[in-house]
């Protein structure tokens, strides 16, 4: 029996019908986790529904999460774009947080990434690393990581998974140590969780599988189910990952084995 570490997605950036609020953001959690999640990542918002990093803000989503569902990790975004592309702000404004998240995720491309990961890092947040290039993984060079992200943005279902092995092979000739607990798989190296964007979410969730990474499905990646048709929320598509994570990784333990 195959186990898949997936992590749901929540919301993003996207309107209803994702979830919003931080009852609305409790009510997913919940049902994600059964559903199969092992873990959350959310964007928080204010009262005007913009993603936000202030602190009552970041607060009051992940309370409400951790009430809904005791002992599920809570991870939140760190996006610049909540501060307009200023990291100096981003940075105060994270230094202001009350209730602390289990993770954040960190964009490499994005001004002042290393000074926020020991930020957090220094904080007791473990920090998922965003890669989005193979010429980002240098960067990740004696950084304190929980995760190293694999993601797979703005790119056409058919060159999705060569654009992930492209990262992949990279991550494979300089992987970084592990600094945190995590599941590495014995490797001693920081995991990696592979995934896509909107068309590229279904392949790479397959590919996930098959190579055995941890993944992520959720209403940040996709409105949709594998085949095509509208998903009812972010439970029902973490069923249809975990499905498809297991059916890939089995066929690919037929087909080594």
């Amino acid at each position: 029996m195959f186990t898949v570490w997936i992590k749901a997605c929540l919301n993003g950036g996207r309107p209803s019908p994702a979830p919003v609020t931080p009852g609305e953001l409790a009510t997913a959690a919940r049902e994600a986790a059964e559903a199969g999640a092992v873990a959350v990542h959310v964007h928080p918002r204010d009262a005007g529904g913009r993603e936000s990093l202030r602190a009552e803000d970041v607060g009051a989503a992940v309370t409400a999460i951790r009430e809904a569902c005791p002992g599920l990790p809570v991870g939140v975004s760190t996006g610049i774009w909540m501060t307009d592309g200023d990291a100096l702000e981003r940075a105060r404004l994270i230094a202001g947080w009350r209730v602390l998240p289990d993770f954040a995720s960190v964009n490499v491309r994005e001004a002042g990434f290393a000074d926020l990961v020991r930020r957090l890092h220094g904080a007791g947040v473990g920090v998922e690393a965003g890669v989005w290039a193979p010429d980002e993984v240098d960067a990740l060079d004696g950084l304190p990581l929980l995760r190293i992200l694999v993601e797979i943005i703005d790119t056409p279902r058919s060159e999705a998974v060569a654009a992930a092995d492209a990262i992949l092979r990279r991550l494979g000739d300089a992987a970084p140590p592990a600094h945190d607990k995590g599941d590495d798989g014995g490797t001693g190296t920081v995991p990696v969780l592979l995934h896509g964007e909107e068309d590229a979410c279904w392949p790479l969730l397959e590919h996930a599988g098959a190579l055995g990474l941890a993944t992520r499905v959720g209403l940040e990646d996709t409105l949709v189910l594998p085949d095509g048709s509208p998903a009812g929320g972010n439970a029902e598509l973490v069923r249809a990952g975990c499905a498809m994570w297991t059916a890939a990784r089995r066929k690919r333990a037929n087909t080594d084995g």
